[in-house]
């Protein structure tokens, strides 16, 4: 049964019986579009670059990495690698490389693989998942380094992952080819080790020394990073050297974030996210778009200054894993209702961050929350709340805005007003209604 908010903030404070609600509109923002125009021309062309192009033996094992982001072509990128692999005489096979995820279970990170179409059948290869690992050396600080053992007991590692801001730490590199040979190769355990040092160290310390330890010691031959522009779709694929991981990747960081999509305002009251997942970010939702990054052991951001972040659901690609739950204030019952909390804990538990799985206050529907969130933003009223309501963090293209944010919207040249305006309004049932 949902609260009476009358009765607990009082007559004089809002009057939620009669409560309005803020005119609503929706807005297009101009992201970049640089798109690579043909993937498997793309990848040909880079691999055909490396060394392990030339100095492939015929039979060779080759391994791929394959992570649990949703990365807009990775089908087509792992396919055209495994056809350049086997032009060369190769034996590929892809490896899921992605820390506890899945449960921290081999069937299901294969279940997240074939979720995303990464298939035997579609990529033309074995997919050989295995959550064991072995231990390969340690860096100049201790630290043990461990490595899918079906990868390390292959001729060649590919390490293959898009390179972008890491929504837990500010750095030199951050999500990118190394963290994908610290976290995504090191498996759950590895994972575990690499989270507790990074509270000792910081994750840049932690992840450039395990991956520079493991370049030198596992037989990683190539690294295919790619960029993604502001609407998720490809706009680079660059073939990366072993020795230059750490330097090229440094540059691609630059370059993906300035291609990387924000919220078009930097402090506003209400956050409404229809979704939450981990194939949209690593912690459910960025945490550089949200401006809450939630972590004991790294600075919280300054920017951008949200009040409220209202959370309405979670993907169904997740599997019920909802990590990031945390940096929501409220959440609806759906979403707590699709919890696996198995799944959420191990991640939060392995990531060293269980505040981002515990719950908020849990609403019995979207105008419950919005309610919630309206009544504890301050001092604002239905016409001057600014509200942004996005489908989720990684798309940032369209969203609707309160009429509050309005006139900051006319003044940007990369905003467009394209609907009408309308009161938010709600079903029967409670559920917002996009109009």
């Amino acid at each position: 049964m949902g609260l009476n908010l009358k009765r607990i903030l009082g007559v004089d404070c809002i009057e939620l019986e009669d409560m309005l609600y803020p005119i609503m509109v929706k807005i297009r923002q101009q992201l970049d579009g640089s798109v690579v125009p043909d993937i498997a021309l793309a990848v040909k062309a880079e691999f055909g670059k490396s060394r392990l192009s030339s100095e492939m033996k015929p039979g060779s094992k080759v391994a791929i990495t394959a992570g649990s982001r949703g990365i807009t072509d990775i089908v087509a990128i792992i396919s055209s690698l495994v056809r350049e692999v086997k032009s060369r005489g190769g034996d590929p096979f892809v490896v899921p490389a992605m820390g506890s995820h899945g449960g921290a279970i081999a069937e299901g990170q294969l279940q997240i693989l074939s979720d995303y179409g990464i298939k035997e059948d579609i990529v033309g290869c074995p997919i050989i998942s295995s959550m064991e690992v072995i231990k390969v050396g340690e860096t100049e600080s201790g630290i043990p380094v461990l490595l899918d053992r079906n990868a390390c007991s292959s001729d060649h590692i590919i390490v293959l992952n898009r390179v972008k801001s890491h929504t837990e730490f500010h750095g030199q590199i951050e999500s990118g080819l190394m963290k994908m040979i610290v976290i995504g190769l090191g498996k759950h355990e590895g994972t575990i080790i690499a989270h507790r040092f990074a509270v000792k160290y910081g994750y840049e310390r932690t992840i450039t020394e395990i991956g520079l330890c493991a370049l030198e010691k596992a037989p990683i031959a190539l690294g295919i990073a790619i960029i993604e522009n502001g609407y998720g779709r490809t706009a680079q694929i660059t073939a990366v050297e072993p020795e230059n991981f750490f330097e090229t990747e440094k540059k691609l960081l630059l370059i993906a974030r300035i291609k990387t999509p924000k919220i078009p305002f930097n402090k506003f009251d209400v956050l409404i996210v229809d979704e939450c997942g981990k194939e949209i970010s690593g912690t459910g939702m960025d945490t550089k778009v949200l401006g809450r990054i939630m972590n004991i052991y790294e600075e919280e951001l300054n920017h951008p200054k949200i009040t409220r972040v209202i959370l309405r659901d979670l993907t169904e690609k997740t599997h019920g894993n909802a990590i990031g739950i945390g940096l929501a204030d409220f959440v609806t019952r759906k979403v707590v209702e699709k919890i696996d909390y198995r799944a959420t804990y191990i991640n939060s538990i392995t990531a060293i961050t269980p505040e981002k799985a515990r719950l908020p206050l849990i609403c019995e529907n979207d105008k419950e929350a919005v309610d919630f969130a309206i009544a504890t933003a301050g001092p604002v009223d239905f016409e001057s709340v600014k509200i942004v309501w996005i489908n989720h963090t990684s798309r940032l293209d369209e969203m609707w805005i309160s009429k509050g944010l309005l006139n900051e919207a006319t003044e940007k040249e990369n905003l467009k007003i394209i609907g009408n305006e309308h009161e938010m309004k709600f079903d029967d049932y409670g559920s917002l209604i996009e109009n």
